[in-house]
């Protein structure tokens, strides 16, 4: 049994190794099939199905800086979502922005958010991180329920408009809201890789892997973590306004806990640190409680053991075989021991 789990890892690791190999011939053909998929007659439930997917896997692209980079476990990244959500909402339904137009205004209200939770960061580490950053998530979404000038409290804010480009409105039955997200989530996937690959991304890499070595090397540990904070929630902001947008109706239960543990989940699935993982746990967690749906009375005990079991068999995320260091460490010479 063992050496049977043996071959199939080892199966495995050949599969993702042969996928890095041919990425260049990979990665366009994916994109490609990703934008032919709405043109094979899918009805709207399957479309949204699939701006699901590509939200969530934003979102977890922005979250995986954080915890899969930096290493620092945030359960308040809805807050994020909820802020660039009623930002955007306030600004087209309210004030008649056109929507492209809120983005950086909703990316600086974001930023602002995650400058308030990231400054803790310098005196708190580990599960003090993350219930600090769970208060916070409740405080926001406690002031969208109370707020009723601003935020129409719990009746929350109806009627969002759909993005307009050109004149032309974006939406589900034109596909173009679709192809919109598949943009979005294709630039902050160049944008992470940029980020990740600088100078920038090896000072994360070295806060995550011993924070007290990388300070010890000159590394300004306190902005790098406060700056990855600032990075995450404007990100999360700006997936938060699309998310808006495609629903057209928002109100502060929209924003709960669940949405933060799910988000998370889609990064550990898929593989943290990893630019794929986010895409693969996205799918998986988005897809399988739509699958499980005929097993209504057993749907959430098996989208549950499913979860356990992976963190039990394969802790490191789908996806996530290699090694967390940046770089293959050098062979040591072969007379070594002989000196």
């Amino acid at each position: 049994m063992k050496e049977k789990t043996m071959n199939l890892s080892n199966a495995f690791k050949s599969f993702l190794a042969f996928c890095d190999r041919w990425k260049a011939v990979i990665i366009p053909l994916l994109i490609a099939v990703a934008a032919i998929l709405p043109q094979l007659g899918f009805s709207t439930y399957i479309i949204r199905l699939m701006c699901n997917i590509l939200i969530y896997t934003s979102v977890g692209m922005a979250l995986n800086l954080l915890v899969g980079y930096t290493g620092l476990v945030s359960l308040g990244n809805v807050a994020f979502f909820c802020i660039g959500a009623y930002t955007s909402a306030i600004l087209t339904a309210n004030c008649g922005w056109n929507f492209f137009a809120t983005l950086p205004i909703v990316a600086l209200t974001a930023s602002l958010g995650g400058v308030m939770v990231g400054l803790p960061t310098l005196r708190l580490s580990g599960p003090f991180l993350s219930i600090t950053a769970l208060g916070f998530a409740e405080v926001i979404r406690l002031i969208a329920m109370n707020f009723m000038s601003l935020t129409n409290g719990p009746l929350g804010i109806r009627s969002i408009p759909r993005p307009n480009l050109f004149g032309l409105e974006l939406n589900l039955f034109n596909k173009g809201f679709y192809y919109a997200l598949l943009v979005l989530v294709l630039l902050i996937t160049l944008f992470i890789y940029l980020l990740t690959n600088s100078k920038y991304g090896r000072a994360l890499r070295a806060i995550k892997n011993d924070e007290i070595a990388a300070g010890l090397m000159g590394i300004r540990t306190g902005s790098y973590k406060v700056m990855a904070f600032v990075i995450c929630s404007a990100l999360s902001g700006i997936v938060g306004a699309f998310y808006a947008s495609m629903i057209q109706y928002i109100e502060p239960n929209s924003f709960t806990q669940d949405n933060s543990i799910l988000t998370l989940s889609v990064v550990v699935v898929g593989g943290m640190g990893t630019l794929r993982g986010p895409y693969l746990g996205a799918i998986i967690l988005v897809l399988l409680p739509e699958l499980l749906r005929g097993a209504e009375g057993l749907r959430f005990v098996i989208y549950g053991l499913a979860l356990v079991l992976m963190m039990r068999f394969r802790p490191q995320g789908i996806l996530g075989w290699k090694s967390p260091l940046p770089y293959k460490l050098p062979s040591p010479p072969r007379d070594a021991g002989k000196r």
